[in-house]
């Protein structure tokens, strides 16, 4: 869990992908001698931070977003969302500004929130969650496992993908923005009409801790239905442990997909995790595993 404890550890908030961007762009270089086939890189220039990996004859295409949920310093270090962000006095947030580090807790003052700090912050100062990354022998706990779990998931795919494409994309947890572009390309250079989403849902009334990855049925956006049964077919048929999703509300860059004029079917496939959109959210390894189970699966079958 190295790879997964530094992805949590990488300050990218919505907007500020550059540095994950970096760091994985790093790391396919240094270790794509080593995988099955090497990809070719789309990044930079008309990419923005987004990355596209492109291995072999690609048929489907899988989607991990990036960034991270955090705060925005506004003025006399009050702070505003960026995402929906878990905002609870005494929580500690870390940051840096053209001063120096940035450590401090949150706290209230008539309905506002701002960070408890020795100096004013540098307005437009981003801060997100003070790391304590915790492993034990069934559970993994830290701040951003959504959505650095989804991109380790697919970083891990890519050691022995033979045929598909990797996007990671930014923006995703406050409202998108970079999925358009990335499906025009991938359609237009490749004709990719099969997407698989590496993401992180929740635990609920009906999705449990240890029992398997998640396929989701809907959220706000309503995948193709013989789409998915086709996933949960082929999940059936190799011994897959997982469970049916069901919710009224959540999104991902599914339904980005869904709203651009692209005819790609796709589905959010993720491990389900506890104290969503907090500094200690936590998920099951058994889900972990079979999250990377269905994917190299998936990725030979569709």
């Amino acid at each position: 869990m190295k790879l997964l404890k530094k992805l949590c550890s990488i300050h990218s908030p919505s907007g500020e992908e550059n540095r994950i961007s970096e760091f994985i762009i790093d790391y396919v270089k240094s270790n794509m001698h080593d995988w099955k086939v090497k990809p070719k890189i789309f990044s930079g220039e008309g990419f923005q931070d987004s990355i596209i990996l492109s291995f072999g004859t690609p048929r489907t295409a899988i989607y991990a977003h990036m960034d991270s949920i955090g705060f925005t310093v506004k003025y006399n270090n009050e702070i505003i969302k960026i995402g929906g962000p878990v905002v609870e006095e005494g929580i500690e947030l870390v940051g840096t500004d053209s001063k120096g580090n940035i450590e401090g807790k949150i706290i209230k003052k008539d309905d506002k929130k701002f960070i408890d700090f020795i100096r004013k912050i540098d307005r437009g100062t981003s801060l997100t969650f003070k790391m304590n990354f915790k492993e034990t022998d069934n559970y993994i706990q830290s701040c951003y496992l959504d959505n650095r779990l989804g991109v380790w998931n697919a970083l891990k795919v890519a050691e022995n993908l033979e045929n598909g494409i990797i996007i990671f994309s930014c923006w995703e947890e406050h409202g998108g923005g970079s999925v358009g572009f990335l499906t025009n390309f991938i359609h237009s250079k490749y004709n990719i009409n099969k997407a698989l989403i590496s993401d992180i849902t929740w635990v609920t009334e009906g999705v449990k801790a240890g029992k398997g990855v998640v396929i989701s049925l809907r959220d706000r956006g309503i995948p193709r239905r013989s789409f998915v049964n086709k996933i949960i077919t082929l999940a059936k048929s190799h011994n897959i442990h997982y469970q049916l999703e069901v919710e009224s509300s959540g999104g991902s860059d599914g339904n980005e997909i869904q709203k651009s004029p692209f005819p790609v079917d796709w589905c959010f496939i993720g491990a389900p995790e506890q104290n969503v959109h907090g500094p200690k959210e936590k998920v099951h390894k058994k889900d972990v595993e079979s999250m990377l189970q269905i994917y190299n699966m998936l990725m030979k079958k569709l």
